[in-house]
C-alpha cells in the first residue's frame, strides 16, 4: 500500500459515518416503513439511497426510503391512470404516519418534501439528528421502476428507487467494497464546496460507470473523477443506469463541475506519480480534501528536507518521528 492509500485510509477514517447515529437513522426508517402498514393499497416499503447502499458518511443526514402503492387500488392515479396527482395521497400517508411516530419520539414533526414525507425527530444522537425521506410510489403497468411524485409539480415521474440500489449492491464483495469507498471519499470531495455540485447518486452512478475490478481505492478514485470531467468535456449527459428517467442532473453549471472534477482527477494522478513522497502527496491530495488532508505537513516535511540538504542539523520530530529528542545530523557524501 503507497503513501496515497495511507493518506486517503485518513481521510476515510474521519468522514466514516459514526455507528451510533447510522444504526439510529436505520431504525428510524424502519420505524416510518411499519408506520405506512395501515395506507390503504400498500404493497410493500422498501429502503433506498446512501443508508441501503452503504455509502453514508458523517454526518448522517437522513434515511430514504419509500412505500409501494398497488395502482390496482387507484386506478385514478398517475399517467397510467386518469393522471390525478399525488398531493392528496401524500397528506393521507402523513396523516397516517405522525401519530404513530411520535408514540416512540414525542417531539417528530411531518412535513412534505419533494417526493412525500420527511419526518423529522427532535431527538438527537451523539448531536446528529437524522431525519427520514419516505417516497410514495406507485406500480407502472408498462415499463420498469415505478412512479414517484414531483410534489414541486404536484405530477408524477417515472424511476427505479429499488433497482439503482440493486445495481450498486449487485457486484462481488471485494469490488463492492473499493466502490463503497471511492464513493463515500467522492462525497466528501463534494460536500466541501459550499455549493456541492453534484448529488450523491450522481457520484454513485459514476463510480458504478468508471470504477473497474482490479482497481484500489486511489485509481479508482482518480478513474471516477478523470471519467466523470471527460464526459463534461465531451458534453454528454450522464443517463439513468437502468433506462428509466431521465438523464441526471448537475446541481451547479456545468463548466464549474468539470473544472473541479478536472482539478481533482489531476491533483490525484500527481499523488500517484509521487507516491512514495510523502510532502509531494500531502500536497496534492490537500487539492482534493483540503478540510482533511494538512497541508503544513507537506511544507513541514519539504522545510526539514531542505534542511538535511543545506547539512543543517535538524530536530527528530520535524521529521515526525515522535518521541524521539536527538538531533539528526545530515548527510554527507563521500569525500565531503
Amino acid at each position: 500500500m503507497g503513501i496515497t492509500a495511507d493518506v486517503l485510509d485518513d481521510v476515510r477514517t474521519q468522514i466514516d459515518a459514526d455507528p451510533d447515529a447510522l444504526g439510529g437513522a436505520r431504525n428510524r426508517l424502519r420505524l416510518v416503513r411499519d408506520a405506512s402498514a395501515g395506507l390503504y393499497g400498500r404493497l410493500r416499503t422498501y429502503a433506498s439511497g446512501s443508508l441501503a447502499a452503504h455509502t453514508m458518511i458523517n454526518p448522517v443526514s437522513d434515511g430514504d426510503g419509500g412505500v409501494v402503492l398497488d395502482r390496482r387500488f387507484y386506478p385514478a392515479l398517475g399517467p397510467e391512470g386518469r393522471d390525478e396527482p399525488p398531493f392528496e395521497i401524500v397528506a393521507e400517508l402523513c396523516d397516517l404516519i405522525g401519530p404513530l411516530v411520535r408514540e416512540q419520539y414525542p417531539n417528530a414533526r411531518i412535513y412534505t418534501s419533494k417526493r412525500g414525507p420527511k419526518v423529522t425527530f427532535g431527538a438527537p444522537v451523539n448531536n446528529q439528528n437524522p431525519t427520514v425521506d419516505l417516497v410514495v410510489a406507485l406500480t407502472r403497468k408498462e415499463g420498469g421502476g415505478l412512479w414517484i411524485p414531483n410534489l414541486k409539480k404536484n405530477t408524477w415521474e417515472p424511476s427505479d428507487p429499488e433497482g439503482h440500489v440493486a445495481l450498486l449492491n449487485s457486484v462481488g464483495s471485494s469490488p463492492r467494497s473499493i466502490r463503497r469507498k471511492v464513493i463515500r471519499l467522492a462525497k466528501a470531495w463534494n460536500m466541501q464546496f459550499v455549493f456541492p455540485g453534484v448529488s450523491s447518486f450522481q457520484l454513485s452512478v459514476w463510480a458504478h460507470e468508471f470504477v473497474e475490478q482490479g482497481m484500489g481505492v486511489p485509481v479508482g478514485l482518480h478513474a471516477l473523477f478523470s471519467g466523470a470531467a471527460s464526459r463534461l468535456e465531451s458534453h454528454q449527459a450522464t443517463p439513468d443506469p437502468l433506462g428509466v428517467s431521465a438523464n441526471l442532473k448537475l446541481l451547479r453549471p456545468a463548466d464549474d463541475v468539470r473544472r473541479r472534477l478536472r482539478k481533482a482527477a489531476d491533483a490525484l494522478a500527481e499523488a500517484l506519480e509521487n507516491d512514495t513522497d510523502e510532502s509531494d502527496v500531502y500536497a496534492a491530495l490537500n487539492r482534493v480534501f483540503w478540510n482533511y488532508v494538512d497541508s503544513e505537513k507537506s511544507r513541514g516535511l519539504a522545510a526539514a528536507a531542505q534542511s538535511l540538504s543545506r547539512r543543517q542539523p535538524v530536530a527528530a520530530a520535524a521529521l515526525g518521528l515522535s518521541g524521539i529528542t536527538a538531533t539528526i545530523p545530515p548527510t554527507r557524501s563521500y569525500g565531503g
